[in-house]
């Protein structure tokens, strides 16, 4: 599939509404279970998509805009996230998230990010050149990555409880 700017925006903003349904008054043990110690609970997820908002996708979009290749994106801090999201229950977290993705979204029409944009290159810290059509790509599979992730780990929490059905749920592999 090619990537077409307004397939990626329509599911970019579909992204909070799939974490409301699936997070919004799930129990603190559905919130916080872990695949594995140290791995992201729900409640990380959200609080690392919360981060990225702010300073991930659109820093990253202005600075090719402005810069183009000729000044590198600043490193993203996956775990930056814990101070935004203490003390903070899962509807003000889904709260804050699809406000910030919505102000993201409204950015990057304002930016006027068409066609033309899509080619512009900039540098990320690691992988180097990229372009404008992959940030966005990625922004994407992204969002789809940490929905699984969630997922997986919830998915996980039944492991045992299904019983012999088990072998049929590749989910629990």
């Amino acid at each position: 599939m090619q990537f077409e700017l307004n397939q990626a925006t329509a599911m970019l903003a579909a992204t909070p509404g799939t974490l409301d349904a699936m997070l919004r008054n799930q129990s603190p043990e559905w919130l916080t279970a872990r695949k594995a110690p140290g791995a992201f609970s729900p409640l990380d997820v959200l609080g690392h998509l919360i981060h990225a908002e702010h300073t991930d996708w659109i820093p990253r979009v202005r600075l090719i805009l402005e810069h183009g290749d000729s000044r590198s994106f600043e490193p993203f801090d996956r775990f930056g996230f814990h101070e935004l999201t203490a003390n903070k229950d899962v509807g003000q977290l889904l709260d804050l998230f699809a406000s910030a993705r919505r102000e993201c979204l409204q950015a990057l029409s304002d930016l006027g990010v068409g066609e033309a944009e899509l080619g512009l290159y900039g540098v990320h810290p690691e992988q180097g050149r990229v372009t404008m059509r992959e940030l966005l790509a990625a922004w994407v599979v992204h969002d789809l990555g940490h929905i699984a992730q969630i997922v997986k780990t919830m998915a996980g929490e039944y492991r045992e409880a299904v019983g012999s059905w088990r072998s049929y749920l590749s989910i629990l592999d």
